[in-house]
């Protein structure tokens, strides 16, 4: 945000923002505007109001008038930073260090002395990166055989959960989706402060975030979403007093909670006051005054609510205790009895004694928590990854979620539990699910696992009227559809360039005849292309788990671990089921699960390994790009390396689904916490590179519009060009009967019969002469919808499937199966010859 001249506050609209306040109403910006500006007598209304809502908060989650802190240790990893913040002391030049990070033996000596003291937290603090900007930093992690920062940080991370026993808190700076991936595994907590959304301070000369790449607000606020995506309890906050106006600090406090309304994961805001120092650019600036630090405080718990966790700096408030529990916070924050506040030297922390006195003094009793705040330590999955999960057991109380304040770390193994992973449950629903059906039409935690629905409805009509001011819903020329048609017959793949984008868009929008006309040219370049044949490949889809606590919203097939239909299946399991399918003629098994936490990282290559010992000329066509990277991280080895381990364990090719539509802005309304469409690219290339081929997909008909399908199609296409390894494109219509955005009433019943039509045609089309082969799925369209696609530019029809739960699950009423007889009959019912085919479309005996 860059805030314009906005008009003072008066008396008057302090008073009545108070009132509205105080009687529990929502407040705007410029009422909270207001607040900030409250002294006196308002001032102290004001923290009364914020004071009784935190007490409420308090008593909602069982424990009434209880202020908490962390008892931690404070290792600075390293102070070389690649941003330049015109206020800190902590980064400094690689000349100015003995080295350029703490050696292992380093942070392990500061947390074994943390541990001896009872310590439970290692907070990881560092420069965000320096590898980019000092080759200093380059040359020590080349030396010690590290790729990057982040790669040491999680060695150091794992040699702290096992060596000490004290959990990791990791304050890394600005991380990637795919960086929280890989962190998630080591850490119980991250964090980030936003510190401020006002983009004037870090874009103008002379700002405090000048020249700091990494404090760009529109990337930090990427961050925090990332962050609940991956599903990682996360702390962040503002820094007051560096420039912002008072509308700026609203407008970050507003962004806060629109991320967590989403997510549900920012465990703790900390609102710090800006302390000059000297040696920097700032050093005349004014600090920030604690009557502002007490009235943003309120500010923040009035908009954040009951429910947030507000912290304040213990040692940044000169002796100010009272007045701060009175503003509503409900957290010290991180103390330490044996490190430095490496980032503010000069203001030592408090002694816990001291300060479970003046919290005392103030009516509250002080007691200690984990890094990871009690709420998440109580949920479990998804917040908590099975391998730290002992290491948090072992110092929380499991009634509270608080620390057992006696407990002493020690140093534990950083690995699966033997027993985490338990088969069974309704291992029967690939066929019961034709007869019995799902248990219930959601699962049990519908109103949390996919954050806030209100929170989601308001993003999805804000992206409606941007693309209706775009005009993106336009009224298509007739010329243009002509134009359309035109290329179609011509140069159908010319359709792809920018610069016959409406055209592309017209013929997107064809109904009635000219929707008819554009079917017979797809259908006319689909013969040209491939022949007559409709092909299809003998197969069994094996599930091998479906608990999934992603929460991706269009899904439902994903049950929690307790639900009733949740099962998981054991590796000999998969491998009688694909020696069933052998027997039964298939060449091909093609094998997903859920994003289950409890999934041991080996059983992917194990499941491989066991089907190929078992039938040796079985086709092994598995694992989605999200099982993929989130397994890759859980390893902690690079995409390649994980994908090069499960080619040599017999992988032979991987299906491109979990794409949906590779664009962001859609992707994050439909999947909450899957991976970027960049990464689904790197995962598919990657896969290409070495050789492991893939099919492509789009699932359509949902939040989306044309001019998505457009910008999926050419995502398709430049993967292709540069790789070859796409085998055929899958157009896969959204079941609406059951999924979870539909039941909130957002998403749309599904593609019409027109928009089925159009985007099986104009995949023909678009992806001529790169991807031969376009697949229509029996599953989602039925008998006769499949025929009509592949008399408007469709030559296969998939596989016979054996079983298929995602679909059937979601509501589809087109069965789970189809014999070779069946899809035989389908190609004869559009005037076609069939034909068996292996995966990678060669002919099959």
């Amino acid at each position: 945000m860059d805030s314009g001249p906005t008009v003072a506050p008066t008396e008057a609209s302090l008073r009545r923002a108070l009132k509205r306040a105080a009687d529990g109403r929502a407040v705007d910006t410029d009422e909270a505007v207001a607040l900030l500006t409250a002294r006196g007598g308002p001032l102290d209304e004001l923290l009364a109001i914020a004071g009784a809502i935190r007490d409420a908060g308090l008593r909602d989650a069982g424990r009434p008038g209880v202020v908490t802190y962390s008892k931690k240790v404070f290792i600075p990893l390293t102070r070389l930073c690649r941003d330049r913040c015109h206020y800190c002391t902590f980064a400094t030049v690689p000349h100015r260090l003995p080295a350029a990070y703490l050696d292992r033996d380093e942070v392990l000596a500061i947390a074994r002395e943390g541990a001896a003291q009872g310590c439970k937290e290692a907070l990881f603090t560092l420069g965000d990166r320096p590898e980019e900007r000092w080759p200093a930093a380059r040359q020590w992690l080349d030396e010690r055989g590290y790729d990057s920062t982040l790669d040491y940080v999680r060695a150091c991370a794992v040699a702290v959960l096992e060596e000490t026993g004290l959990l990791p808190h990791l304050n890394p700076g600005v991380l990637s989706w795919a960086e929280l991936q890989r962190l998630k595994p080591v850490a119980p907590s991250m964090g980030m402060m936003l510190e401020t959304t006002a983009t004037r301070l870090w874009s103008e000369p002379g700002g405090p975030h000048y020249g700091s790449p990494d404090k760009e607000p529109a990337v930090r606020l990427r961050v925090l979403d990332d962050a609940g995506r991956v599903g990682v309890p996360f702390t962040t906050g503002l820094l007051i007093g560096i420039g912002e106006t008072l509308a700026e600090r609203v407008d970050a406090l507003f962004a806060i909670r629109r991320t967590h309304r989403e997510y549900g994961h920012i465990q703790e805001v900390i609102v710090q006051n800006f302390r000059a120092k000297p040696d920097t650019a700032m050093r005349g600036m004014p600090d920030a005054e604690l009557h502002d630090l007490a009235a943003t405080v309120a500010v923040a718990r009035v908009l954040l609510g009951p429910g947030a966790r507000i912290q304040a700096p213990p040692n940044l408030i000169a002796g100010e205790f009272d007045l701060l529990l009175r503003a509503g916070i409900d957290d010290w924050g991180g103390v330490s009895p044996v490190t430095p506040d490496h980032v503010n030297p000069e203001r030592p922390w408090p002694q816990i004694e001291e300060l479970a006195s003046r919290t005392a003094a103030a009516g509250f009793t002080l007691r200690e928590r984990l890094t990871i705040y009690p709420e998440y330590v109580r949920r479990g999955d998804p917040w908590l990854d099975p391998r730290i999960g002992p290491h948090v057991r072992a110092l929380s109380d499991p009634a509270t979620g608080l620390a057992v304040e006696t407990a002493m770390p020690v140093g534990r193994p950083w690995q699966e539990p033997e027993d985490a992973y338990v088969p069974g449950g309704r291992t029967d629903l690939h066929s019961t699910i034709d007869t019995t059906g799902r248990t219930e039409d959601r699962r049990g935690d519908f109103d949390s696992v996919y954050g806030d629905w209100a929170q989601l409805a308001a993003h999805v009509d804000e992206g409606a009227a941007a693309l209706r001011a775009g005009g993106g819903a336009a009224q298509r020329l007739p010329a243009d559809l002509l134009a359309g048609l035109r290329l179609a017959s011509e140069n159908p793949a010319a359709l792809l360039e920018p610069r016959h984008e409406a055209a592309t868009m017209a013929l997107f929008a064809a109904d009635g005849t000219a929707l008819d006309e554009l079917c017979r040219l797809a259908d006319d370049v689909r013969r040209s292309a491939v022949g007559d044949d409709v092909t299809y490949v003998v197969n069994r889809n094996i599930n091998f788990s479906n608990v999934c606590y992603v929460g991706c919203r269009f899904c439902a097939f994903a049950q929690r671990e307790r639900d009733a239909d949740a099962f998981r299946l054991s590796v000999e399991q998969v491998a009688d089921r694909a020696e069933e399918a052998w027997q039964a003629g298939a060449t091909e098994v093609c094998m997903q699960g859920g994003i289950d936490p409890k999934l041991p990282v080996t059983v992917y290559a194990d499941i491989v390994r066991a089907v190929k010992a078992r039938v040796p000329g079985m086709h092994v066509h598995a694992y989605s790009p999200m099982e993929i990277v989130t397994a890759a991280a859980k390893a902690g080895v690079s995409v390649r390396d994980w994908l090069t381990q499960l080619r040599d364990a017999g992988l032979d090719t991987i299906p491109g689904t979990a794409a949906e539509i590779l664009d962001d802005d859609v992707r994050w309304v439909l999947t909450k916490g899957k991976l970027p469409a960049a990464t689904w690219v790197e995962v598919v290339s990657t896969a290409h590179e070495l050789g492991i081929r893939s099919s492509s997909t789009m699932m359509y008909g949902h939040v989306d519009h044309p001019g998505q399908w457009l910008g999926h199609f050419r995502v398709l296409a430049g993967v292709q060009d540069r790789t070859g390894g796409f085998t055929e494109f899958v157009a896969l219509p959204f079941v609406h009967t059951n999924a979870p955005i539909y039941l909130a009433g957002i998403a749309r019943p599904g593609p019409t019969w027109r928009e089925n039509r159009v985007v099986h045609a104009m995949a023909r089309l678009l992806l001529h002469g790169r991807i031969d082969n376009i697949q229509c799925s029996w599953v989602k369209l039925g008998d006769e919808g499949t025929v009509e696609m592949l008399r408007g530019g469709c030559n296969d029809l998939g596989g016979t499937l054996m079983e298929e739960t995602i679909s059937r699950m979601a509501g589809s009423d087109n069965g789970s199966a189809r014999t070779v007889a069946q899809l035989e009959a389908i190609a004869a019912a559009a005037g076609r010859p069939a034909r068996r085919r292996t995966t990678a479309y060669g002919h099959a005996g």
